[in-house]
């Protein structure tokens, strides 16, 4: 598909990863995946080792990732103020945990763990009320360790549990609440007026 006219000619945007990872801000946004990933990266597990007593699963950053500080208007301000004239949210990454209150990643999300709010549609409303700037979401297609995905992907993905009852019902939901301008995906975008609007998707 042909390049957007507006990303074509923006020369700068902002791509922010952002979610419990964050909360031990050590290594990356995969930084669960080298932790207890099939080859584990010694500097992760030494970092855990060192800072987080035995028996302490990814799962307990969820509680700690709190957002206590995010002002959405205020980080408007600063896309604004910075020249940007996209930005992309990460919605999911490929931890699973969801920014937004997913129906598809029952506590496992920004509502029922963590800020307990909707930190995907609150940064959608600052944007579209205090800028031009295009608004996008990225939304991981796979998730490293769900029991669905892992059983699709041990039968070689002749089976798609995972796509049909939780990516695909989850990049609906996100591409019908929040309307965002762009999507990316796993490195890749589409934008939603030639695409998410199509009756293939619809």
């Amino acid at each position: 598909r042909p390049l957007p006219d507006w990303y074509d000619k923006a020369k700068f945007g902002i791509f922010i990863h952002w979610g419990v990872f964050s909360v031990p801000s050590f290594s990356s946004e995969w930084f669960w995946y080298y932790w207890q990933g099939p080859q584990p990266s010694q500097d992760v597990v030494n970092f855990m080792s060192k800072n987080y007593p035995p028996g302490f699963t990814y799962a307990d950053f969820g509680h700690q990732f709190t957002a206590e500080f995010y002002d959405p208007d205020e980080w408007a301000d600063i896309f604004n103020a910075s020249g940007a004239k996209y930005i992309v949210l990460t919605s999911k990454h490929h931890e699973g945990y969801t920014l937004w209150p997913s129906a598809n990643s029952w506590n496992w999300n920004a509502m029922d763990v963590g800020p307990h709010r909707d930190l995907v549609g609150d940064l959608a409303n600052s944007i579209r009320k205090k800028t031009n700037i295009v608004f996008g979401l990225y939304h991981s297609m796979f998730e490293w360790f769900h029991p669905l995905y892992l059983r699709d992907k041990e039968s070689g993905f002749k089976s798609q549990d995972f796509v049909t009852t939780k990516t695909m019902p989850e990049l609906y939901d996100i591409v019908n609440k929040y309307k965002p301008d762009v999507i990316w995906s796993d490195g890749e975008w589409e934008a939603s007026d030639k695409y998410w609007n199509s009756t293939e998707f619809l």
